[in-house]
């Protein structure tokens, strides 16, 4: 009685053992038929990783400055509000990033598409920060100074944006 009960319980985990992997697939059928021997299987699964490992791979090229124009009528508008200008937006703009305050409801791609067809540049990365509301006091009254949310640009290189004419 326990060896019937052991011999079912046991089949019961042939279910969750591992299956025996298939041949190369240029062989799988002939090896289906019987017609191949496992020393040609063992061949063709060679012949495919050789042709693998032979097969022209493709270089690293470097990235260029994808061309971008700049298009007459654009809503960008609707989403860049004003460039944010501050000492420290000022020290990003030298390593090619530019800060801007963006709609509350623009999210990263809307934000990228707007300062591409804006200023005719390519845009590498943007990243989004909400800035929550600040409490503010006058006395006795107390208010809130709003909030908003502002997008860091980052531009491909040899990409530059005249935010402020000197």
């Amino acid at each position: 009685m326990i060896l019937k009960y052991l011999k079912l319980s046991m089949s019961v985990f042939d279910i969750f053992k591992k299956k025996k992997k298939e041949p190369a697939k240029a062989g799988v059928k002939e090896a289906a038929k019987g017609k191949l021997l496992k020393k040609e299987v063992v061949d063709v699964k060679k012949q495919t990783l050789d042709e693998a490992l032979q097969a022209p791979q493709k270089q690293a090229i470097p990235e260029q400055a994808r061309k971008v124009e700049k298009k007459q009528f654009s809503q960008a508008w609707r989403i860049l509000e004003s460039p944010h200008v501050t000492e420290k937006s000022g020290m990003l703009s030298e390593h090619n990033s530019y800060v801007f305050k963006v709609n509350s409801s623009a999210n990263k791609q809307e934000i990228k598409k707007a300062v591409e067809d804006l200023y005719g540049v390519a845009v590498d990365r943007v990243t989004v920060v909400n800035i929550p509301r600040k409490a503010r006091r006058l006395g006795r009254s107390q208010g809130f100074k709003p909030g908003f949310k502002k997008a860091m640009v980052k531009l491909a290189e040899g990409e530059k944006i005249e935010i402020m004419s000197r």
